[in-house]
């Protein structure tokens, strides 16, 4: 069995351009996306590894904060997360699976969580 290392961010908010009904189609939406994110792992992590045998959570962040194409609208929330897996993969080359997960805060009518979770692995 291979030792594995998953880096985690959830629950970060953002306005995207997405949907398919008339009334979602011209103004940003709140999501809620959480990341999982399994990289190659070393041997051992020894009280002075340097953050290169790793990844900073602020990547991770940063793919879903910034590095969404503003302006862009996205009929589906499963495009946003495609987008989302291949900035981190093509960020970096030790990066094995991402699952991401999205949440559509606007369409909740009781507190419920409405969404999906995409999951891919590198080839």
């Amino acid at each position: 069995m291979n030792d594995s290392l998953t880096l985690q961010v959830h629950d970060l908010e953002v306005q995207v351009l997405t949907g398919i009904y008339s009334e979602e189609t011209h103004l940003p939406q709140p999501i809620r996306v959480s990341l999982d994110v399994d990289l190659d792992c070393p041997a051992h992590f020894a009280p002075d590894t340097p953050l290169s045998a790793s990844k900073s959570y602020i990547d991770l962040r940063e793919a879903v904060t910034t590095a969404l194409p503003e302006g862009v609208h996205f009929k589906l929330v499963e495009g946003i997360a495609d987008h989302i897996i291949e900035t981190l993969m093509l960020q970096d080359g030790r990066v094995r699976r991402v699952a991401v997960k999205i949440i559509k805060l606007a369409i909740a009518e009781h507190g419920e969580s409405i969404g999906i979770t995409l999951v891919r692995h590198r080839r």
